[in-house]
């Protein structure tokens, strides 16, 4: 039986270790949930589907109560998606910022 060369064990070695030190990173950051990502989208769905939606509504009253060349509904559709996207935007930056804030165990 033939052993391998110097190098392929130094990498198989090499490979190991980092593996090692993923895994020893894995376990020492803050443990989430498979659904996480999951919740993510709905949280974002949401945001983005309510004021919509209630940009729909409130023009089809406006079209009742103030008529007028342009179809308020179009354009509340379209501001409740900018709106909400701002809002998803805004929770998403939020979130990114709390994932990567250094915990008080990981400072010199």
């Amino acid at each position: 039986m033939m052993n391998k060369p110097k190098k392929e064990q130094d990498k198989a070695a090499e490979a190991m270790r980092r593996s090692a030190q993923r895994t020893q990173q894995a376990r020492s950051s803050k443990n989430l949930s498979p659904l996480h990502g999951f919740s993510t989208f709905g949280i974002i769905g949401w945001s983005i589907a309510v004021p919509t939606v209630g940009g729909a509504f409130l023009g089809v009253w406006l079209d009742k109560v103030a008529p007028q060349s342009f179809s308020w509904p179009m354009a509340l559709i379209l501001g409740g998606i900018m709106i909400g996207g701002i809002i998803a935007w805004n929770w998403i930056n939020k979130e990114d910022s709390k994932q990567h804030q250094k915990s008080p165990k990981d400072q010199p």
